[in-house]
């Protein structure tokens, strides 16, 4: 045999044997659910609901207890989740049916360019215009699972987007489920009346909660859980008075669990993250570099955090003018402080029907806020439906139901004035328009794409 020959064989020999043991790039699968709160699972605690699915994936591998929405609105959260971004670097993204333009690099993009098949199901990005771009900015749209994966070619990694439309209002799937759920036993938030017509509403959104959990356990039977990196998480908290919209808890702290394969990640962990840290831990399971201009960090590599910035600017167009109600904030483990810039305007939206949803429009209908409009139960009604000051401070640590603001009071002054610098550091460094001097009107003017309607949906 010639030296050629040998020399060819040993190359051959070498490569294969490099193939063998270069690790497989998994596949990633993300289970999103649409408005769901944290507490609301049983591994958390919730003394009303079953999750059994959640709770596998989180005994399974990681449970985040202090994970958030960056913004406590659809898609420009799903536009974090996407980029890797705070909301506001997205410009006209980080309102509700703002578009995401396509020179906003996903890491679906990314993923796509290193050899995954992607796509998704259901609610991808959204709600908004992605006219724009070729497809969703979460891949190729597929009618299910089943079908995304019958077309997946063979060899190929895959990175699935599942957009439940649970627990979304009008709550009114699984309802069957409500028999067996004890009403004695809800938790009532603070900032609401504590009666029958809040806890029926609030199992009503209980009862899709689990049908969610019911249809991530189904899809599980359809992937090799060992090759696969499972994240079960929501885009932002529930559509419960002072929840979706707002940046206090029940607005943007969601339930978070990341299965890993062969669970090589587990435990519990404390530290602050947010979805936006998603994009580049899926680029780092992937082996994919992570852009530039990805400012989360991988929840593999990054340095546990103590805090989470928090922001708002346009929900549904509910204020005369297309006027937002543009918000920054950070919650410690102490502290929850938030700035409202325009204080004049109302946080929920104008009394009066505007042009979406109805009056106060950024408060999605339910029985509970039609038990608001109807009775104006006091504190309730002011804590959900009246105007805010210009700054928030709630000491968690006395009150974990963010109900009293001591932002003027003497005794927190030291505390509203460093987090108050914090949130101008974090908004210069990340290039904020507001952070500029003078007022910005940049998304009282960005466009619209909802829908108009001509009064209260029913």
């Amino acid at each position: 045999m010639s030296d050629h020959s040998l020399t060819r064989r040993a190359f051959l020999g070498s490569s294969i044997a490099l193939a063998a043991q270069a690790p497989i790039k998994p596949n990633i699968l993300l289970l999103l659910a649409d408005n769901w709160a944290f507490p609301h699972a049983s591994i958390y605690g919730d003394p009303v609901l079953h999750t059994p699915t959640f709770d596998r994936l989180a005994s399974e591998g990681l449970l985040f207890k202090s994970a958030f929405a960056p913004n406590p609105s659809c898609s420009p959260s799903r536009s974090s989740l996407l980029t890797g971004q705070e909301t506001h670097r997205l410009g006209e993204a980080a309102s509700l049916y703002g578009p995401l333009g396509p020179h906003h690099i996903t890491y679906v993009n990314l993923l796509e360019k290193a050899g995954y098949f992607c796509g998704f199901s259901g609610k991808g990005w959204g709600p908004g215009s992605s006219e724009n771009r070729k497809e969703n900015p979460a891949g190729r749209q597929f009618k299910d699972f089943h079908a995304f994966l019958a077309a997946k070619p063979a060899g190929a990694p895959f990175c699935f987007w599942f957009g439940s439309h649970d627990p979304h209002v009008p709550w009114n799937r699984g309802q069957e489920r409500k028999a067996r759920f004890e009403k004695s036993k809800v938790v009532v938030p603070a900032h609401l009346p504590n009666g029958d017509v809040v806890r029926e509403d609030i199992l009503s959104y209980y009862a899709e909660v689990e049908t969610f959990d019911s249809e991530c356990a189904e899809l599980l039977t359809f992937v090799d859980i060992d090759k696969t990196v499972v994240v079960m998480t929501s885009d932002n908290g529930w559509q419960m008075p002072r929840g979706l919209g707002n940046c206090y808890d029940l607005g943007v702290r969601i339930p978070l669990a990341i299965r890993f394969p062969n669970k090589q990640h587990t435990g519990v962990r404390e530290d602050f993250v947010s979805i936006a840290d998603l994009a580049p831990t899926f680029l780092d399971a992937a082996r994919v570099k992570k852009p530039a201009a990805m400012t989360a960090s991988s929840l593999l590599s990054s340095r546990p955090a103590d805090h989470i910035f928090l922001e708002r600017e346009r929900h549904a167009n509910v204020r005369k003018g297309d006027l937002s109600y543009p918000v920054r904030g950070i919650r410690t483990r102490d502290f929850l402080y938030l700035r409202n810039f325009e204080p004049d305007r109302w946080p929920a939206g104008d009394p009066e029907f505007y042009w979406a949803v109805g009056s106060y429009g950024d408060m999605d209908d339910s029985p509970t806020k039609q038990l608001l409009l109807r009775e104006k139960p006091q504190p309730y009604f002011d804590l959900t439906l009246g105007k805010r000051p210009t700054e928030e401070l709630f000491d968690l640590r006395n009150d974990p139901g963010q109900v009293r603001n001591v932002a003027s009071e003497p005794a927190y002054a030291k505390q509203r004035r460093e987090l108050a610098g914090r949130v101008d550091s974090w908004m210069k460094a990340t290039g904020d328009p507001r952070a500029a001097k003078g007022r910005t009107e940049f998304w009282d003017k960005a466009p619209y794409t909802g829908p108009k309607f001509k009064g209260t949906p029913k």
